[in-house]
């Protein structure tokens, strides 16, 4: 696997990669690698003749300078990672090179970013959508690798591709957990030994409101999660939502709903986790 930090010779190794008629298959990261990674990059490799993956921490969006400085940064153990995994190149720039002069533009993704995480987080999307589309223009890969768990941030991908007519295939995979549930991310590395144990109350939340959905109103299930996860030590709930799974926005009645998404963020300790769960209403 080849390790490029220059945005000029990622470029110059596309460009000669799809000249020879070379598939181009690429995970964005921010790095400290764990198996839902995994599972993207293996995806690209066996989908694709070439994957690049990318590990850069965007400070762009981040509204928590903590949050930002805290990010668990391992690069030595990705890269092996990114080997075993099959990758073919790593892109791994600096700050500086990726933003050379501070960024200008901004973006609006309409009501989209107005709830859960663009509620919570301001200018968060605009820093995703900044730093993915500086991506997808270094790298011009034919296929984007994606994780279901940033649900919000997949549609605010998919709504950034087809407003700027990128040229490539956007692929979503299901969250990967770990056996007691807990979705993977980079940001469990911060959790210690008695937050990681209460850290599967969220995913415990999500099971308590797919086992309510069709039997109590909408409004009864929130306020159920948040009376469950308020009992548990050191977990603070940011938000519950029961959305439609498309666009996003939050239900306050499931009639005519076939499909729901289930979201949540809450801070356990000081580590800010989010997940959510798409539960087919007929089969609830």
């Amino acid at each position: 696997m080849e390790v490029i930090k220059q945005v000029h010779v990622i470029r110059e190794t596309v460009q000669s990669l799809r000249c020879s008629g070379k598939r181009i298959g690429f995970v964005p990261t921010m790095g400290a690698l764990h198996e839902g990674h995994l599972q993207l990059l293996r995806a690209s490799a066996s989908e694709n003749d070439i994957t690049i993956c990318s590990i850069f921490v965007n400070p762009t969006q981040f509204n928590n300078p903590d949050d930002y400085k805290l990010y668990p940064r391992t690069l030595e153990q990705d890269i092996q990672l990114l080997e075993i995994a099959g990758c073919n190149y790593l892109f791994s720039p600096d700050a500086e090179e990726v933003y050379p002069q501070q960024p200008l533009l901004h973006f609006s993704f309409g009501a989209l970013e107005e709830v859960m995480e663009g509620e919570h987080r301001p200018g968060h999307f605009n820093g995703v959508a900044t730093i993915v589309s500086k991506l997808f223009h270094f790298v011009q890969p034919h296929r984007a690798y994606f994780g279901q768990k940033d649900l919000q941030q997949v549609a605010i991908v998919r709504q950034l591709v087809k407003g700027l007519s990128f040229d490539l295939e956007l692929v979503c995979y299901p969250t990967v957990r770990e056996a007691d549930g807990l979705a993977m991310s980079s940001r469990n590395k911060r959790l210690d030994t008695t937050q990681r144990g209460v850290a599967t109350s969220l995913y415990k939340a999500m099971q308590l409101a797919k086992e309510q959905l069709g039997q109590e109103q909408v409004a009864d299930i929130k306020a159920n999660v948040a009376a469950y996860l308020q009992g548990i030590d050191q977990v603070k709930l940011e938000y519950f939502e029961i959305a439609n799974p498309d666009s996003l926005q939050p239900l306050t009645k499931l009639e005519g709903e076939q499909e729901v998404a289930l979201c949540i963020a809450a801070f356990v300790g000081p580590v800010r986790l989010i997940d959510n769960m798409l539960v087919n209403l007929n089969e609830a």
